[in-house]
Formats: C-alpha cells, sequence, structure tokens
C-alpha cells in the first residue's frame, strides 16, 4: 500500500499515542492541542485504509494493524535519525574494532534487536559479540572488563557501586488477570486484592526482587503457587486461570495467542517501576564503539517517547 501521503509527525503522534495507550497523555508529551492529535490519528488510519487503535473509556488500545503499523513507524523514525546522523558525521572517521555487549534473556527480545540493527547499519567495521547470560553474570563480565556494556534491568544491580547505569525506558508494573477473573471487574487494583489471589511470580531478570519489599511495606503476604523464569509459563499459567501475575508493563504483549486469555489491570498502590538501560563498569573509559553504542540507545529511547 502507498503511504506517500503520511507524514513524519504523523509517524511520530501515532507512536506517541501507541506507546502512552492515551490521547490525552500523548498530548501533553508532545504539547500539542488533543483536538489535533486526535485529528492526526483519524487522517493516519484514513490513510493506510484500517483502524489502528480500539478506542475505549480506558484509552487506545493497539489493533493487530496497529500493532504491525507500530514496528514500522519506529523504523520509519529510525531511519530519519540515522540518515541525519550520517550526514552530520560524514567528515568522522569510521569506526572499527570490536563491540561486546551484554544481555539477560528477558530484555533481548524487546530492546536488543532494534538497537543492534540500527549499530550495525552505523558501524559496519566494528564486530559486535553479544552474550546472553543471567543479571549476575553479566555483572562480573562487566566489573572484569570482558563486557563493554550490557542492557538489562538497571535498578535491580547486585554491586551498584561498581557500575554506572543509564535508564532507557521505566515500565510500570500491571497486574495479569484470566480473563474470566472476578477482578476484571474492577478497573483497578490494590496489592491487598491481589496478595488474596493465588500468585505465579517471575523471577527472570530479579524483578521478583523489586517487589518483595513492596509487599513486606505493606505488610502482605501474597500466596505464591510458582515462581519460575519463563514469561511464557507465565503467560500460559495466568491464561490457564492457575493465577495472578504481578508484572511489568513492557512484557504485556497483546497479540499473543494467550492474550485473548489475559487481562491487565492498573494497581492503585504506588510500585517501583522496572527500569531497562544500559550498564558498563565506573571508572572504565569507554571505547569509541561503546560510546557510540550508548548514544544510539539513548537516541532510540527518545524517539520511542516521542
Amino acid at each position: 500500500m502507498n503511504y506517500r501521503h503520511v507524514t513524519l509527525r504523523q509517524f511520530r503522534y501515532f507512536v506517541a499515542v501507541a506507546e502512552s495507550g492515551s490521547v490525552t497523555a500523548a498530548s501533553r508529551e508532545l504539547n500539542i492541542a488533543q483536538s489535533a492529535l486526535t485529528k492526526s490519528l483519524l487522517e493516519l488510519e484514513a490513510e493506510v485504509g484500517s483502524s489502528l487503535f480500539a478506542r475505549s473509556p480506558r484509552g487506545m488500545a493497539l489493533t493487530p494493524q496497529g500493532h504491525r503499523f507500530l514496528a514500522s513507524a519506529r523504523k520509519v523514525i529510525a531511519s530519519v535519525a540515522d540518515a541525519m546522523r550520517l550526514h552530520a558525521e560524514t567528515a568522522a572517521p569510521e569506526l572499527s574494532g570490536v563491540l561486546a555487549v551484554g544481555v539477560t534473556s528477558l530484555v533481548a527480545g524487546y530492546y536488543l534487536s532494534e538497537l543492534f540493527s540500527r549499530f550495525r547499519r552505523n558501524c559496519p567495521a566494528v564486530q559486535v559479540f553479544v552474550t546472553e547470560d543471567s543479571p549476575g553474570f553479566l555483572e562480573h563480565l562487566l566489573i572484569n572488563g570482558e563486557l563493554d556494556v550490557a542492557i538489562m534491568v538497571s535498578n535491580a544491580l547486585s554491586e551498584p557501586q561498581a557500575m554506572l547505569s543509564e535508564t532507557l525506558t521505566r515500565s510500570p508494573n500491571r497486574v495479569w488477570l484470566p480473563s474470566n477473573h472476578a477482578l476484571c471487574a474492577q478497573d483497578q487494583l490494590s496489592l491487598a486484592d491481589c496478595a488474596a489471589c493465588d500468585q505465579i511470580v517471575l523471577e527472570a531478570d530479579r524483578i521478583g526482587e523489586l517487589l518483595t519489599p513492596v509487599w513486606a511495606r505493606h505488610q502482605l503476604k501474597p500466596r505464591v503457587i510458582l515462581r519460575t523464569s519463563s514469561l511464557e509459563a507465565v503467560r500460559s499459567l495466568v491464561g490457564a486461570g492457575a493465577g495472578i501475575a504481578v508484572l511489568p508493563d513492557f512484557l504485556y504483549r497483546p497479540w499473543t495467542l494467550d492474550a485473548e486469555h489475559v487481562e491487565v489491570r492498573p494497581l492503585r498502590d504506588a510500585l517501583p517501576t522496572t527500569d531497562v538501560g544500559l550498564v558498563w563498569r565506573r571508572g572504565s573509559g569507554l571505547k569509541p564503539a561503546a560510546a557510540e553504542f550508548i548514544a544510539l540507545a539513548r537516541e532510540q529511547s527518545r524517539l520511542r517517547r516521542v
């Protein structure tokens, strides 16, 4: 289909609404009127020829077509940024050498692929090696100088004094529920509501550890029936009605096969976000390739918010 009449601004407006799930929130972030943003979205849907959002009192949820268009929109915005970046750096010498990147299994599928592709396009002479492992082992490799930089949950480091970190995205936590669960009748839930239900805890990437002090602070003890490092196990078990789960929002994918059996609800109680970011060894001079990788990651994070 020909999208020749779609503007870069429309792509950016669409991504902002898709990321925030709300025209109101996106209009504040973009500093434009809600009416102008709504008009832009309607014009975009007319040009594309399909509905990109399912509109409801709870906000704007992407349709299957909207999810596919989001991937394309991000590529368009990133390509424009790359073109501008390359134009500004034509006089700079081409980077070469080796870059060692670490990533955890949970984060790899959500943040690495697009960043890796952009880095390869911008720095084709740099040889990149990626190590996927547990957070603790990645920290060990960073401290030993065997990795230049890692992408991981950055607000649950075991040795933060030895690391420098920079947050790329902060993800709030929501409750995953079986679609037929009684709590689905509520628009928001409390931790006390959750503590009264059987729970499945995801232990990958120290996500479960971030919530442990929260339960203690509220003097609640959740009924945990299973602890697992498998996100797919959590998703399928929640969908089957075995229990509920409290998870960071970036892990929820409404277009998956199990999603029709899983609903999500926000929490009224204040919970720490799950921060995904860059981590590197404190006191180590960053090699040029690592500095460029970090710069591209910052830019990608910014583009996701526009």
